[in-house]
């Protein structure tokens, strides 16, 4: 999958989570029918979609989340609302969330999927895409981030 404008790599953080941000652009690009169809599969509640832990983690609804991103306002100002409606986790549960969606595909349960998507993507599995954030990066063009 080519580069896809608007649409930042899972790593980046708002508030200091990783992937909230991802997620928003997400919401951003469908509703402007900007989202390629291969991502519909990839977002909201579905079981297994990283939306879903996220929606999970910050304690909101994924309708609930569409319909305040889509009323406008920074990021920060929605994971403000996030916060106040659904729940606002403390420095450590964001340091776990953090680490725990940054290293998923590394030597966990799902590294079998990892290496799935590799193969489906023509990418190597060689080891220097390590985890699903670096396979989609690598998948959307970007530089694998080291450390």
């Amino acid at each position: 999958m080519p580069h896809i404008p608007g649409l930042r790599s899972p790593y980046d953080k708002v508030g200091g989570i990783v992937y909230f941000g991802r997620m928003l652009d997400k919401i951003r690009l469908n509703a402007l029918g900007e989202l390629p169809a291969d991502y519909a599969s990839f977002v909201g509640e579905k079981p297994g979609v990283f939306d879903r832990r996220c929606l999970h983690f910050l304690g909101v609804r994924y309708d609930d989340l569409v319909k305040r991103t889509l009323e406008g306002g920074t990021d920060e100002e929605i994971l403000d609302w996030v916060f106040d409606h659904g729940g606002q986790p403390d420095d450590e549960e964001i340091e776990v969330w953090n680490g725990f969606m940054a290293k998923r595909g590394w030597r966990d349960e799902s590294h079998d999927r990892l290496i799935f998507r590799l193969n489906e993507a023509g990418l190597s599995p060689d080891g220097n895409i390590a985890t699903m954030f670096d396979f989609i990066d690598a998948d959307e063009g970007r530089p694998i981030r080291k450390g």
